[in-house]
């Protein structure tokens, strides 16, 4: 196998256990709260990384303190409250819904490159943008027009639609992390700092209403998320991109959606509806439209 493919199978890799991530969210959706499960997925991700991260972390801490509040902010969005709405999102829609939206995600960034540096988007972006929320107009109405005029979504839809939004944000933000701060370093600070924002509203969902123990399945499917969701997907993410580079390694993203919806139909039993192909080829159409040199 050559480099490149190699690389492309880091790529298709680290999307399949993203998928992954998103159809044990829907399948743990009786077993925690959104909270509890992102709490304890990037508790996971932080004990790991730990071992590698800190002995080199000591000498970047200048580096942090100096970069405290966008460190901060960037850990908010993309730890703390992205992946809690995804989960939150996952209690009441489908895997299959869920992922298939997360196809608006260039779209989302678009627009808030738009918002937060004033970047003006042309005629043709303006375009594929207005596509690609037809796209997600039909999914979330099941392919039902009526349902559009009666404002009839389902909630789980909408919380996946503001997760997206907010990784909107956060990918645009995402320049104005420190240079000095290497993949590993960056990812262990935002994990670790998004599990000491989670941690209040954790304890008090625990003095509310005192979880029980997982059982042993439940408990793996954690580990999952925390290690192959959480840490493995983002090795092997950074791997094939630094070698295909960036524009190559973000085309592989539609393998996600396509992952994910396998997934749910394979071991949740949900169905892939016509209004899905619809809403997803007109999604994929407009982000093609948009973003295409």
């Amino acid at each position: 196998m050559t480099q490149r493919a190699r690389a492309f199978a880091f790529l298709a890799l680290a999307n399949l256990l993203w998928a992954g991530n998103w159809v044990i969210g829907r399948a743990l959706r009786d077993a925690f709260d959104p909270v509890s499960l992102n709490f304890w997925r990037w508790v996971i991700a932080v004990a790991v990384l730990a071992p590698f991260a800190l002995p080199g972390l000591a000498a970047k801490r200048g580096v942090i303190r100096r970069h405290a509040a966008i460190l901060a902010l960037l850990a908010v969005l993309s730890v703390s409250i992205f992946q809690s709405l995804v989960y939150l999102g996952l209690q009441s829609t489908t895997a299959v819904n869920a992922v298939l939206i997360n196809c608006a995600g260039p779209l989302f960034i678009l627009l808030f490159a738009w918002l937060i540096d004033g970047e003006r988007a042309s005629l043709r972006q303006l375009a594929g943008f207005l596509v690609s929320v037809a796209g997600i107009l039909v999914i979330l109405s099941r392919g039902e027009p009526a349902r559009l005029a009666q404002l009839e979504f389902h909630s789980g839809d909408a919380w996946i639609v503001l997760a997206i939004a907010i990784w909107g944000a956060y990918s645009v933000l995402l320049k104005r992390r420190p240079p000095e701060l290497g993949g590993l370093h960056f990812l262990f600070v935002i994990s670790a700092a998004g599990v000491l924002f989670l941690a209040p509203v954790f304890a008090f969902q625990v003095v509310q209403a005192p979880p029980r123990l997982p059982t042993l399945p439940e408990a793996l499917a954690v580990l999952y998320v925390g290690l192959a969701a959480s840490v493995a997907a983002y090795l092997f993410w950074n791997r094939g991109t630094a070698i295909v580079g960036a524009n190559a390694a973000g085309f592989t993203l539609y393998l996600l959606p396509i992952f994910g919806a396998l997934l749910a139909i394979a071991f949740l039993d949900e169905t892939f509806g016509a209004f899905h192909a619809v809403g997803t080829a007109t999604i994929v159409a407009g982000v093609v439209l948009a973003t295409r040199k």
